[in-house]
Formats: structure tokens, C-alpha cells, sequence
């Protein structure tokens, strides 16, 4: 087990591709805190985890209310006394292009997408540089790279991903942290309903993944696990400021 006794963190994970993630690394042997705002959700990722003779618990989170973030992560480290990784996972997609979206959909992306990874990291790095070790994970999309017709809010947000990312890293590799991010591509979940809707429905979406994507299909969650396996242990040891996308090929077109 290559994450065998190591403490994780992974917001966003009571689905989709928060789930698999936390899947995989509790299946490697880390303990993992299932943090996500739905508590049906984290228990059912917990109880899979623990179908699988994994190690987790549940912990019902907004983490985009900072005074929750701070008491969890103090909960977490009283509690475990160290917080080996953490997968910056929860988001959200808000359709609309500039003159549709609205102001507080803006705003809720930006919250979600990027100042709740801010104030995570910003809690959990002082416990990683005091163990001179850490790594964070930080969630994008090929939409940090690319460009989603009429998705302004979610394309900003995965931009600004990218660049804080790469700013944490430079910032404390020095502290033997490592920080990287993840961009998925076009994955089947409950998660692109927003963009659904804006296409016109499933046989639109799917159209445009069969025509956008090389490879004609979606991933599945279990292809943006490995790689989420890859970044957050030493497989990557060498590995930090980077971006991992993982698309099919669609940003290579």
C-alpha cells in the first residue's frame, strides 16, 4: 500500500469524482476524512470505503463557511496530528456567458472553486510545513485550459485554479510540500447538468463529446482516480507546480 498510515483530507468527496478519488486513496492504505456539505453523501462514500476494507469517517463540511474550515482542520489535527494530504475537490459549475450569468452564480463559483481551496490549504499548510512534508491536490479542469462556450463563471474559477496552484508551490516547496493540479475532462457525472441543460440536453452533449473529445467518449470516474493516486503520493515525489490534464485529448486538438 503506498499511502499505508498517511491522513487525507478530500473535499467534494460524498460523489462523483470526489468519491473515487477518496476511494483509491483509502484503498492504498491512507485514512481519509470524507468531507462533503451532503452527510448522506459522505456516509455512503465511507460505508463503500469501509465495504472495501479501508479506513475513513465522515465529515459533514461547507467549505466555503471559513469558520468551519479553521474548527475542522484544528478538529482533524487534535484528533489524527497530522494532515499528510489534502485533495481540494469541491466545486460546482454555474452556467451562462457574461450578460447571463448571474451576479451571485459569479460569486458562488468563485467561493467554491477557488477561495475554498485558498482557505483549505491556507489551514492545513501550517501542520505540513511543521512536519517538513505534504501534499495538496487541487482540483481544475480542462476548462482551466480551454474555454467552455457560455460557462464564464466555471472557466474563470478553473483558470484561477491553475495560477494559485502554481503559486503555492513556489511558494513552499522550500517546506517540502508539494502542490499540483488536476484538470479532468469530460466526465460522466450528475456534475455537468449545468452544461447539459446550456447544450440542449443529453443527445446534444453527447454529440459534442463524440465531435470535441479524440478519443469520442467519456472518462469514467475510475480513469481520474489513478491519476489522483499518481499526484498525491510519492509516485510523484519529484513532481510540483504542474498540471495534469486528463481530457481524452481534447486540449491537443
Amino acid at each position: 500500500m503506498i499511502l499505508k498510515d498517511r491522513m487525507a483530507i478530500v473535499t467534494g468527496s460524498g460523489s462523483g469524482i470526489g468519491r473515487a478519488g477518496a476511494r483509491i486513496i483509502a484503498k492504498e492504505g491512507a485514512h481519509v476524512i470524507v468531507a462533503d456539505i451532503s452527510e448522506a453523501g459522505a456516509r455512503e462514500t465511507v460505508d463503500l470505503i469501509m465495504g472495501e476494507g479501508g479506513s475513513a469517517e465522515a465529515r459533514v463540511l461547507d467549505v466555503t463557511d471559513d469558520n468551519a474550515v479553521v474548527d475542522a482542520v484544528a478538529d482533524i489535527v487534535k484528533r489524527h496530528g497530522r494532515i499528510d494530504i489534502l485533495h481540494n475537490h469541491a466545486g460546482a459549475q454555474v452556467a451562462g456567458d457574461l450578460e447571463q450569468v448571474a451576479v451571485e452564480g459569479f460569486d458562488k463559483s468563485w467561493d467554491l472553486n477557488v477561495r475554498a481551496h485558498f482557505m483549505m490549504s491556507r489551514q492545513v499548510v501550517p501542520h505540513m510545513k511543521e512536519a517538513g512534508k505534504g501534499v495538496i491536490l487541487n482540483t481544475s479542469s480542462s476548462s482551466g485550459v480551454l474555454y467552455d462556450r457560455g460557462m464564464i463563471a466555471y472557466t474563470t474559477t478553473k483558470h484561477a485554479v491553475i495560477a494559485m496552484t502554481r503559486q503555492m508551490a513556489g511558494d513552499y516547496a522550500r517546506f517540502g510540500i508539494r502542490v499540483n493540479a488536476l484538470c479532468p475532462g469530460w466526465v460522466d457525472t450528475p456534475f455537468n447538468e449545468p452544461f447539459i441543460r446550456q447544450m440542449g440536453g443529453r443527445d446534444a452533449i453527447e454529440a459534442y463529446v463524440a465531435q470535441q473529445v479524440p478519443l469520442g467518449r467519456w472518462a469514467d470516474v475510475s480513469e481520474i482516480a489513478e491519476p489522483i493516486l499518481f499526484l498525491v503520493s510519492d509516485r510523484s515525489s519529484y513532481l510540483t507546480g504542474q498540471i495534469l490534464v486528463v481530457d481524452g485529448g481534447e486540449t491537443v486538438k
